[in-house]
């Protein structure tokens, strides 16, 4: 036959076999290729899945459950005997299990299946495995099938889990979405959609088909145009056939609608794989309790779950020891297809006999720590040349280049426009806020009870409270408060610890517009009854007998339903809601922001004071913490002080209710716990008060700390020194400090952190502050010309004033009119400031504290202040020793390293105290206000809030010299080791001391 003939022929064979083929393919959908699954028998059948037990018969070695996508069938693990991951690892001696989660579209209810009921089905299918085998599991899944493995053996804490194997499997979406696109855009878009959508409709198989296939372009085309070319060539097709029809058709199955809005809001929004916090069931759980082996396999040219999402399993499981297997493979190579086959499965295998000292670790696995990789994959010309031959030349890797450099010009935009839309508003409604207006804690957890009713408000010892079910007992406990024959107005006592009780409670006072009185557990109930001339008080059963020996009050009962010993005090629990009916009078919410809501207390014995806080004074702090640490709903704000602590219910509490974020309450606050409740909540923002922090900075390292998620550290009164060794320690986290009066309005934050300690600068919408010239020796303002206030230049010492509305002045502490004009009205807060030259605010020390020195007053801030800085101090106090008539200004400090001072006391070296330490130090502060002694003491005296008690440092007067350990400033103004006679000249009269 010619060779024109031939060729002719051939092409007519070829082109009839391509029509044939074509035909058969349009008709069935693909070619029959005759292939059986592997055999595998049900060991059981639940509501949410089915348990497939592969090769039963032949059962032994180490057993591997394989969990898949909630989008992929279970099909995924045996597609063919040719790229069957079962059968790998049977042959190979691994005893394989399957989870099998059907088609939600057709199963009973399945697209009512939440995230949770998948998770605990895997749980649920590890048990019947360990009791069937009498074996730990190997927890392997795929995709959404691994972020399933990591949740499952997080909730059970590793219980019965050998390891966790993943593939393509991602723990921190902040690390960027497909084709380098910035995480905010998602988190924002996610924001924006109401939950009643998000939740309401499956996405079905076809949906989620595309949507993979749009994330893999070059390949999902490269597959179809290699597909139609051999589309001649029916045995060289049938050995991928169906591998094909899986990834083409059959492998889809629907998403439901609620495990998509689950998904979306806590993994997509607010990242907790990452941060912890997110939800089982009703239990909190956090990738940091992981402790088994975790083997990551990680795709170097994955666009659906890229390497540095998936590499953030090394910061969300800080206690787990993590591998890595890296792949120059795509998402779905990892699992399927020849490269799967030849690696990852026999790898997985080697891994499970590893595990029994059967064999050695795989050559592809490598132990990762910290943020260290793995040694990438090689790819011929990296990843951006192994895109271009995908692409056949066609320039896909560039069109992914230029995504993702327009997502980098546009990210930190995106951010500070997300901020501002976030917290414009918010000080938008504080400027609008009119004594009149409505306001009040009740009316803004009814204002989020109604956006997001099943989103999580608070959290309590492991659990989380949703807001539509706080609004329900918070409505209930308002019932039986009317039952009870509290009104509008009525003063409440609440004697409680920091529980969900105590909250429901207060938040049902405002609702119904009574003020709560916060008494203090700790401090003196009976005392602050009287002073707050309270009728009704309410305990809890732990406080119930205290309640009940308070006289002039009637006490009632509330909280624990159905534990423990109720007493004789009337019980709130046993008042059916649904029996009281609510009077014509009741309107809920109707507290003005005029309105008392709050009564707080401070000090003790004849130091008692109580603190009188308006719904305006609430709203005034709640606004401004949400809005100066930004928080929004992937935040959650850990409240470690108790809620009768003006801290916890103006910024914890207020700040997380205005801004939407979670609220984590702590029973008590135990710096050894501290690390791991904050990853099983989840927190982003921890509160503080004073010295609070300290015993954390000290404490030794705890592995959660590692790759935490807490951005912010917000409070107030923490040293300077302090706030450097947080910030140091716990980065990148930074310290928001605030300053607020509690019955005025001054407000003051130090917003950018790059001055610790200073307080910054007045927050929007707070009252207006000015320094004014201050007579500390008789305590008055200071006057100028036509007798009005002077204000202080920068640099200079002023007692800070806060400018107080007309309809205020009768409740102001201590108001004076007149002060730079006449008519005007102004507080004195009692604190001493300097503004520097920025117009940042440094706090000196309040009018309490000034030491009354024979050589003028000192305030206790510089001296704390200068000390501080030195590396070896742990902690300072200022205070002022009696002598006479006047006083010693005195310092006492307590190191870093206690025990190692005293050893070197006793042998010295160059780490031991100097005195010329002391007085380098002290340079920075102005001659006359310099102590004059300064002690090294064990510990200085803290209240359970953190802050500095100076009596009994007071009452002990100067030390005995020659212990070493104590100071004196000569002359010269240097200082030196005490002795005897510098101690007696230092005890003279003033008139005799010639120190100064």
């Amino acid at each position: 036959m010619p060779p024109v003939a031939r060729t002719l022929f051939r092409l007519g064979a070829r082109l009839g076999s391509t029509a044939q083929n074509a035909l058969e393919v349009a008709r069935f959908g693909g070619f029959d290729t005759g292939e059986d699954a592997s055999p595998c028998e049900v060991v059981t059948e639940q509501r949410v899945y089915r348990l497939r037990h592969y090769f039963p018969g032949s059962a032994g070695g180490p057993v591997m459950l394989l969990v898949p996508p909630l989008m992929i069938t279970a099909e995924v693990y045996d597609i063919s005997s040719r790229v069957s991951a079962v059968k790998v690892l049977h042959d190979l001696g691994v005893d394989p299990w399957v989870v099998d989660f059907g088609a939600p579209e057709r199963e009973p209810g399945g697209l009512e299946r939440t995230i949770s009921d998948h998770v605990l089905a895997v749980s649920d299918a590890v048990d019947r495995i360990r009791k069937a085998t009498g074996r730990d599991v190997h927890l392997a899944g795929y995709s959404q099938g691994g972020m399933f493995v990591y949740q499952a053996a997080a909730y059970r804490r590793s219980e019965g889990i050998e390891s966790v194997v993943t593939f393509g499997s991602p723990s921190d979406i902040s690390r960027g979405l497909p084709f380098g696109l910035p995480s905010w855009l998602a988190s924002e878009g996610v924001e924006r959609i109401p939950d009643r959508v998000l939740g309401a409709f499956a996405v079905p198989g076809w949906v989620t088909r595309f949507g993979f296939q749009a994330l893999s372009p070059v390949k999902s085309v490269r597959s179809r145009v290699e597909f139609i070319l051999q589309l001649h060539d029916r045995e060289r097709l049938a050995a991928r056939e169906r591998q094909r029809r899986f990834l083409e058709r059959d492998g889809w199955v629907s998403w439901p609608g609620p495990a998509l809005a689950e998904f979306l809001r806590q993994f997509i929004q607010h990242n907790r794989m990452l941060t912890g916090g997110f939800v089982i069931g009703d239990r909190l759980v956090t990738l940091a309790d992981l402790t088994c082996p975790v083997l990551t396999f990680v795709g170097e040219v994955d666009e659906i779950a890229p390497p540095p999402m998936v590499r953030g399993i090394r910061r969300a499981a800080p206690r787990a020891q993590v591998y890595e297997a890296s792949l120059s493979a795509g998402h779905f190579g990892l699992v399927v297809g020849g490269l799967a086959i030849a690696q990852t499965w026999p790898a997985v295998v080697s891994w499970a006999m590893w595990r029994e000292g059967k064999d050695d670790l795989p050559e592809i696995v490598v132990p990762v720590a910290g943020d260290e990789e793995a040694e990438p994959a090689g790819l011929p010309g990296g990843p951006a040349g192994y895109g271009l031959q995908l692409a056949m030349g066609i320039g896909a890797s560039a069109a992914r280049s230029v995504l993702r450099t327009a997502a980098q010009v546009v990210r930190g935009s995106g951010q500070l426009g997300g901020e501002a839309a976030q917290n414009l508003p918010r000080l938008a409604r504080l400027e609008r806020l009119q004594s009149d207006t409505r306001m009040s804690m009740g009316l803004l957890l009814d204002e989020q009870a109604r956006r997001r009713p099943g989103e999580v408000f608070f959290l309590y010892r492991g659990r989380a409270h949703t807001h539509d079910a706080a609004k329900r007992r918070i409505d209930a406990v308002v019932r039986g408060l009317i039952h009870i024959g509290v009104r509008r107005g009525d003063a409440v006592g609440v004697l409680m610890g920091t529980r969900p009780t105590a909250l429901a409670l207060v938040a049902a006072l405002s609702r119904l517009g009574a003020v709560a009185v916060l008494l203090r557990p700790d401090g003196d109930p009976a005392a602050e009854v009287r002073l707050s001339q309270v009728t009704r008080v309410i305990a809890d059963p732990e406080h119930a007998a205290r309640a009940g020996r308070l006289e002039g009050v009637r006490a009632y009962l509330l909280g624990g339903a159905g534990r423990g010993d109720r007493g004789s005090l009337m019980d709130m629990e046993t008042i059916d809601p649904d029996q009281v009916e609510l009077p014509g009078w009741y309107r809920p919410n109707p507290g003005r922001a005029g309105d008392l809501a709050f009564v707080v207390f401070r000090g003790a014995g004849e130091q008692l004071r109580a603190g009188r806080i308006t719904n305006r004074r609430w709203a005034l702090s709640a606004f401004g913490t949400a809005s100066s640490a930004a928080l929004s709903s992937s935040d959650t704000v850990y409240s470690i002080t108790p809620i009768q602590h003006p801290s916890a219910l103006l910024m914890s509490l207020g700040g997380a209710v205005a801004g939407g974020a979670r609220l984590a309450l702590a029973g008590g606050y135990d710096p050894e716990t501290f690390w791991d409740e904050a990853r099983r909540y989840g927190v982003t923002v921890a509160s503080y008060t004073w010295m609070l922090l300290r015993d954390l900075v000290n404490a030794p390292p705890n592995p959660a700390e590692r790759h935490h998620a807490v951005r912010l550290f917000i409070g107030s009164g923490m040293p300077r020194g302090l706030w450097r060794r947080v910030e140091e320690r716990f980065a990148p986290a930074r310290v928001l400090e605030f300053y607020a009066s509690t019955e005025g309005e001054a407000v003051l934050v130090n917003l950018s952190g790059k001055k610790p300690g200073s307080l910054g600068r007045p927050l929007p919408g707070s009252a207006e502050v000015r320094l004014a010239r201050y007579d500390l020796e008789n305590g008055h303002l200071a006057e100028g010309a036509g007798g009005f206030a002077i204000e202080c230049e920068p640099g200079e010492i002023g007692m800070l004033l806060a400018r107080v509305r007309p309809s205020a002045i009768g409740a102001a502490a201590r108001p004076v009119r007149g002060v730079f004009r006449a008519e005007d009205a102004w507080t004195i807060t009692g604190d001493l400031f300097r503004r520097d030259a920025a117009g940042d605010f440094w706090l000196l020390g309040r009018e309490g504290e000034l030491i009354r020195t024979a050589d003028g007053i000192v305030p206790p801030g510089p001296i704390r202040d200068a000390l501080g800085d030195l590396p070896y101090v742990d902690t300072v106090a200022v205070y002022g020793i009696p002598v006479g008539e006047t006083e010693l200004a005195a310092a006492a400090v307590s190191l870093r390293d206690a025990e190692g001072f005293a050893r070197r006391l006793r042998a010295p070296s160059e780490e031991t105290l100097k005195p010329i330490d002391l007085s380098e130090a002290l340079l920075r502060v102005e001659p006359g206000l310099r102590p004059a002694l300064v002690r090294v003491v064990d510990e200085v005296p803290v209240t359970a809030g953190g802050r500095l008690v100076t009596a009994p440092l007071r009452d002990e007067g100067v030390p005995a010299a020659g212990d070493g350990r104590t100071y004196y400033r000569d002359k010269a103004g240097a200082y030196r080791p005490l002795t005897d006679t510098a101690r007696r000249r230092l005890l003279r009269a003033p008139a005799a001391r010639e120190a100064r």
